[in-house]
């Protein structure tokens, strides 16, 4: 092997090497930014500038977190509830708005409920077309007037899951699978280079 081909080889090695730890790091801190600012606003509200860097953000962090903490203690006594209650109520009487918060509770509802098969089982599709198969999950379940079942399936976009298509499909036109959610989001995330060898296509 020349020196070329070396250089290309330990090059790919090091980005492989590299790549989870940059991607898991940027999560982290998009999510951290999530969370430290509102606080941080407050706390620059309060304090002004600070020289100390990254200092405002671990504050409106901790303020945050503590923040929600709070608001989870509050809304599960009586008098949380009640005042929960009533904003549902008049955000229900705004137009648009109500439609989004119905739909965005809704699907924390399904998130939070211990007894949802929601995103827990994951199928075979062939999809988009005959002959083309792809892993989907299952949402939901249905019947239509005929007494036929459907599944109500998430199919994942590759390499980012978090977004794709939502569609019906006849539970006989899918085929089961031995995957748990997680074994199945590394092979979408990975475009199939952490799938087995051996697949249960028909």
């Amino acid at each position: 092997m020349n020196n070329k081909s070396h250089f290309k080889q330990y090059i790919f090695t090091g980005l492989l090497s590299i790549l989870p730890i940059y991607a898991t790091y940027w999560i982290v801190k998009q999510l951290f930014l999530v969370f430290s600012s509102p606080g941080a606003k407050l706390y620059y509200l309060t304090f002004g500038d600070n020289t100390f860097k990254y200092l405002p953000e671990i504050i409106g962090f901790l303020l945050t977190i503590i923040s929600i903490y709070i608001i989870g203690r509050f809304v599960t006594n009586v008098l949380g509830k009640s005042l929960l209650n009533e904003i549902e109520k008049l955000v229900e009487r705004i137009p648009i708005v109500s439609l989004v918060y119905k739909t965005v509770k809704q699907i924390t509802e399904s998130i939070s409920s211990q007894n949802n098969n929601a995103f827990k089982k994951v199928i075979q599709l062939e999809y988009p077309r005959k002959g083309l198969w792809t892993l989907a999950m299952v949402t939901g379940e249905s019947k239509d007037k005929e007494g036929k079942e459907y599944y109500h399936l998430f199919v994942p976009t590759t390499p980012n899951p978090t977004s794709g298509y939502m569609i019906y499909a006849l539970k006989s036109d899918t085929t089961k699978t031995e995957l748990n959610v997680e074994e199945a989001l590394k092979i979408i995330i990975s475009g199939g280079m952490l799938a087995s060898t051996e697949n249960t296509l028909p």
